[in-house]
């Protein structure tokens, strides 16, 4: 007896190892993980279930991976438009996080969360704040997966600017508060949420606390995560200081390793791409953000080269001061924006953009064999896209649909741990009504502590 089934889908897409694509698909979920997948009626009559979900007219996914998304920086949508790297970071977005009370970022999470549940996302990989305990529990009790981390810098000021009095500790702070965080939060909230370590940036970050950040990494059984080569600016302040770029730092430093996840990788050099190979680093692409502060990621950068030579690439969100949080725009964003810029049309196939969101965001996520595909003895998280919209159809190839034409507002249902936690489109975990009035309530008190309302007001004349 099965708890779930979820049947006669129209196309299910299994992203297993012969990558196959099923019609009038099943799967059939018990204790969490997948019993099942096949044909409806050889699913169907193995497998008797609780509960059974009509997937007729529906597209079945494996489970979305956000990559790299700043939860708490969801309350920043509009705060930094039209600003380079180093305005972004330490005129806008550090100031920003700095002014947020605790309520502030627990209202941020609330609808970040949100956000990425309703657009199909059931694993994503926070890219480290102060408040990881709180994206812990707004995640862990929406049943979603996650991993955490807490912020850690420990030099004030770097080639890039100066961070704000409260980021600023020391690096037995910084090491202490981080581990502490893992302790505490690892493996919470039913192994659905892990706690990993992380250094927000290497231009402000020693050598020794990258060094211990990985060896507690590795003692833990854990990740480690930083930001590296997304901007000309990161990579010549790091030839400044150091002599050499940020991953020939890592290199020299002993820490690159399968437990790496470096963000962006956008500028980074061939010599540099050759050790990302050699360590089994991993690796993630965010595409808006990169398109809107124009950081140069998709011009500079080799996504198509790295996934071809196996190195696992997920795919990020960011933020929402970047615009959007929807996987599936990213999917077409980095589809489309190495097209355009190879000028080569079979760049990036939808296929291939498909996996990034999928079974390499698993592995991003330390997770591979348990999330990111749909196949038998994996976590039971799924994805019903409803084709019954215009951008659906006609519908020749659910995949290019899925990448080309499709936005996370046509997920129907998302089901996590074989639990389902949106259905025709709400989500039934999280009080949307409540988050957004909340999110509209705390917006001018976040705006007027930030003293950006003269920086980010229309252009044109309000009246």
């Amino acid at each position: 007896m099965a708890d779930l089934r979820i049947e006669n889908a129209d196309w299910l897409l299994t992203l297993d190892r012969e990558r196959r694509i099923l019609r009038d698909g099943a799967v059939a979920v018990a204790d969490g993980k997948i019993l099942a997948v096949g044909k409806t009626d050889e699913v169907a009559r193995a497998h008797p279930a609780q509960r059974v979900i009509s997937a007729r007219g529906k597209v079945v996914t494996p489970g979305l991976v956000d990559s790299h998304i700043h939860t708490t920086f969801q309350m920043s949508r509009g705060l930094a438009d039209e600003v380079g790297s180093k305005k972004f970071l330490f005129e806008r977005m550090y100031p920003y996080e700095a002014a947020l009370s605790e309520a502030d970022a627990l209202a941020s999470i609330r609808l970040c969360v949100l956000e990425l549940l309703k657009n199909g996302v059931t694993t994503f990989i926070d890219a480290g704040n102060y408040q990881p305990h709180l994206t812990a529990e707004v995640a862990g009790a929406a049943g979603m997966r996650c991993v955490v981390a807490r912020s850690s810098f420990d030099v004030a000021a770097s080639a890039m600017g100066v961070l704000p009095p409260s980021f600023i500790e020391t690096t037995d702070q910084a090491l202490e508060r981080a581990e502490e965080t893992v302790r505490r939060l690892h493996g919470s909230h039913g192994g659905r949420v892990h706690a990993w370590l992380q250094f927000r940036g290497l231009n402000n970050s020693t050598d020794r606390l990258i060094i211990e950040l990985k060896r507690l990494a590795d003692r833990h059984g854990v990740g480690v995560q930083t930001h590296a080569c997304f901007a000309r600016d990161t990579m010549e302040s790091s030839r400044a200081k150091h002599g050499v770029t940020e991953i020939e730092r890592l290199e020299r430093l002993g820490v690159l390793d399968a437990n790496v996840l470096l963000i962006h990788v956008g500028w980074a050099t061939e010599a540099e791409l050759s050790l990302l190979r050699q360590h089994d680093v991993k690796c993630v692409a965010a595409p808006s953000s990169s398109l809107h502060n124009a950081y140069g990621n998709i011009r500079q950068g080799h996504v198509p080269e790295l996934l071809e030579s196996g190195v696992a690439v997920g795919l990020g969100s960011d933020h929402a001061s970047s615009g959007i949080v929807d996987l599936c725009q990213e999917m077409f964003l980095v589809a489309g924006g190495y097209k355009e810029v190879r000028t080569d049309p079979e760049a990036m196939p939808p296929e291939r953009v498909l996996e990034m969101a999928t079974l390499h965001g698993a592995r991003c996520a330390l997770r591979g064999d348990e999330i990111g595909a749909l196949e038998v003895g994996r976590r039971a998280d799924l994805a019903l896209f409803d084709t019954a919209r215009p951008e659906w159809q006609p519908l020749y190839n659910p995949v290019a649909n899925l990448v080309y034409s499709a936005t996370g507002k046509s997920v129907d249902t998302v089901i996590v741990d074989g639990r389902v936690l949106v259905e025709g489109g709400r989500a039934l975990t999280l009080d949307e009504g409540a988050i957004i009035e909340e999110a509209r309530r705390r917006a001018p008190g976040i705006l007027a502590k930030t003293k950006l309302g003269d920086l980010v007001a229309p252009k044109w004349p309000v009246s």
